[in-house]
């Protein structure tokens, strides 16, 4: 049933996974460490953590669920170097354009012709990505939007790799990715002359709260609700994002930036509700049959 406990706890599950997804921008920002030492601390909690959740299942691996995870640390260290470097609304949003770059490479990968609202939406979507770009932008600025863009790329390589791998293989693709991020930044922890408590703690918390449980969350959510239930709920990531930051840093995005943000995370829902009401009408018309 729609409206049953199972379902109302799957929605709770998702929507408290984008609430913690989103609190990474304010930390990554808070915390006086560089990009790369942020990720070290994070992702080798996050590792642990999964671990200890997951056991020996982390631990099972094949060829493509190890190319994924090398997709899903570049995603890692890019968003938190594009946080470091441009507005944490740029960041996001960018980032968020991960499903357009899904769109455009899935047709290819299964020899499928493209269909016209994906062809809508993509073209929709780089008219947002532009207003990014466009007016008074520092080096900082043009150097975030691109890891961020970049890792919008990694994590749609992430996602069809992971749609194309066996389920059981997910687990390890996370984990072994962030191993990867923590071993890739072992030499920059070496520049690290102190580490206080603060930052230890908010390490922690994106290690732990941001990675970790939020995934187990998601995992739990997703197989009491629809996936396109769950694409629309995640969509508060982006959205709160900039918020947490503006009210716990003081940072206030460009005009041009949210604007852009507005159309991208516009044209993925409604691409994401249309797709998912087709494929209701056409298993409704698989069972009438």
């Amino acid at each position: 049933m729609k409206n049953s406990p199972e379902h109302i706890k799957g929605i709770l599950a998702v929507f408290l996974t984008a609430v913690l997804w989103s609190s990474g921008g304010l930390f990554i920002k808070l915390i006086t460490l560089s990009p790369m030492q942020i990720s070290f601390f994070r992702c080798l909690i996050a590792a642990l953590v999964f671990l200890i959740i997951y056991k020996s299942k982390v631990l099972k691996l094949n060829p493509l669920a190890l190319l994924n995870s090398f997709s899903y640390a570049i995603v890692l260290i890019l968003f938190v170097y594009a946080t470091k470097t441009t507005t944490a609304a740029n960041a996001i949003f960018l980032q968020s354009t991960a499903p357009i770059y899904v769109l455009i490479f899935e047709p290819i990968l299964t020899k499928t012709k493209y269909e016209k609202i994906n062809v809508i939406t993509i073209s929709v979507c780089f008219i947002g990505m532009i207003l990014f770009f466009i007016g008074e932008l520092s080096p900082g600025d043009i150097k975030g939007n691109i890891a961020a863009l970049l890792a919008g790329i990694a994590f749609a390589a992430f996602f069809l790799g992971m749609k194309k791998n066996e389920g059981k293989f997910g687990e390890a693709s996370i984990f072994y990715g962030n191993v990867l991020v923590s071993l890739f930044c072992i030499p920059f922890v070496f520049e690290l002359k102190s580490l206080n408590s603060s930052d230890l703690a908010m390490v922690s918390f994106l290690g732990v709260f941001q990675i970790a449980i939020p995934y187990a969350l998601f995992n739990y959510g997703i197989q009491r609700i629809k996936a396109v239930e769950a694409s629309i709920i995640s969509m508060f990531e982006p959205v709160l994002n900039p918020i947490w930051v503006f009210l716990g840093y003081g940072e206030i995005p460009k005009f041009n930036a949210m604007v852009g943000g507005l159309i991208i995370i516009t044209a993925v829902t409604i691409k994401t509700i249309i797709s998912g009401l087709t494929q209701i009408n056409a298993k409704k018309n698989l069972e009438f049959k």
